[in-house]
């Protein structure tokens, strides 16, 4: 699971949809794995607009990643080690072992070979009706 997309997530429980808490989710226990892949400099200055800043810097500072600076820069103001930083931190950085854990209710997702587990007991999730036999 890239970093990246730690940014689009929340927490699945309904009683969370609400909730300023369960954005974003946390890393806990986490092993990273990082692939070397060339900069992409246009992807990276693309995806900026779209990231949720503040998101970006909790989950980077929980995974150890402490050069990302306070507030967002603009596209045009990243430089070369900027870039580099964020395609690191967006782009190369993968979870591949661990959980996501919810600031809200605490529930916990399970990261297992890069891929994590959003299906919820139904006591938790949205209870659908049985189908006919």
């Amino acid at each position: 699971m890239k970093v990246l997309t730690t940014n689009y997530i929340t927490c699945a429980v309904k009683a969370c949809k609400s909730s300023s808490a369960a954005f974003p989710l946390h890393f806990k226990d986490a092993e990273l794995v990082q692939e070397e892949l060339e900069l992409n400099s246009d992807f990276i200055r693309n995806v900026l607009p779209r990231i949720e800043w503040p998101a970006l810097v909790t989950t980077a500072v929980e995974l150890g990643f402490t050069t990302l600076p306070s507030t967002k820069p603009a596209p045009e103001q990243l430089d070369e080690k900027m870039l580099q930083d964020l395609h690191t931190l967006l782009v190369e950085t993968q979870v591949t072992e661990g959980k996501l854990v919810c600031g809200n209710c605490g529930h916990e997702y399970n990261i297992h070979q890069g891929i994590a587990n959003f299906l919820l007991p139904n006591h938790l999730g949205i209870n659908l009706p049985t189908p006919f036999v």
